[in-house]
């Protein structure tokens, strides 16, 4: 059974930092591209960064270049998602997506969110 628990979500002053995990099981970790979307409320899931399944080239959104780190730990099956500098446009459910495309199919799986407000 696939799974992807999230977990280090919080409530946050603006300038502070907190370090989102994602554990996964079920399927081999070391393959997948792995992901942190956000959803905000009463908007569309927009990515956040990416790391390749190799660990390398790294992707951020610009909203969030210099301020957060997506990193990955394969003999953990973790991606993490290290945030500072929050500031309140930062609020959202947090979620991570493990993706693997083959030449015949498309693996996409998703995890429960974990809610980040930024709030003084």
């Amino acid at each position: 059974q696939v799974q992807l628990v999230e977990s280090g979500g919080g409530l946050v002053q603006p300038g502070g930092s907190l370090r989102l995990s994602c554990t996964a099981s079920g399927f081999t970790f070391g393959s997948y591209a792995m992901s942190w979307y956000r959803q905000a409320p009463g908007r569309e899931r927009e990515l956040v960064a990416t790391v390749p399944s190799a660990g390398r080239s790294t992707i951020h959104a610009d909203s969030v270049k210099g301020r957060f780190t997506i990193s990955r730990d394969n003999a953990k099956n973790t991606v993490y998602l290290q945030m500072n500098s929050l500031k309140p446009e930062d609020t959202a459910v947090y979620y991570c997506n493990g993706r693997r495309r083959t030449s015949y199919m498309d693996y996409d799986y998703w995890g429960q969110g974990t809610q980040v407000t930024v709030s003084s």
